[in-house]
């Protein structure tokens, strides 16, 4: 039976877009569109990721010193701004990774709380 009251994980994805951007840049420098095609694999983001809220994020990443970007004008088209993680950057992602490792404990927890009051019905039943 549906539900209309339950709606999981509604409106929380974009609070993963600021790791999942760090995450990205982890493995090696990257400009804006680049990232918003590659951070879809985290599964944060349901299709592609807003321009839009990608570069607000990347801005406000390069303000707090987590992210350093520099402008690439080599090769054929026009200028991209290439982001690079910077140490602050490693750490701020080593802080979140400790958060969704607890957060993952938590779930897990409440799951396997689930399936034993299951069992513990059916097995009375």
């Amino acid at each position: 039976m549906a539900d209309n009251r339950f709606k999981a994980g509604s409106g929380k994805s974009q609070r993963y877009l600021q790791p999942s951007i760090l995450m990205a840049l982890k493995s090696k420098p990257s400009y804006g569109y680049e990232l918003i095609q590659g951070i879809c694999r985290f599964g944060f983001v349901e299709g592609q990721a807003p321009p839009g809220m990608i570069y607000r994020h990347l801005r406000d990443l390069e303000k707090n010193g987590q992210v350093a970007s520099e402008w690439e004008t080599d090769g054929a088209g026009p200028a991209k701004r290439v982001y690079q993680l910077t140490a602050e950057g490693a750490e701020v992602l080593d802080g979140w990774v400790r958060y969704m490792k607890k957060q993952a404990e938590t779930l897990l927890r409440f799951i396997d709380d689930y399936a034993s009051s299951d069992d513990s019905e059916a097995s009375s039943v």
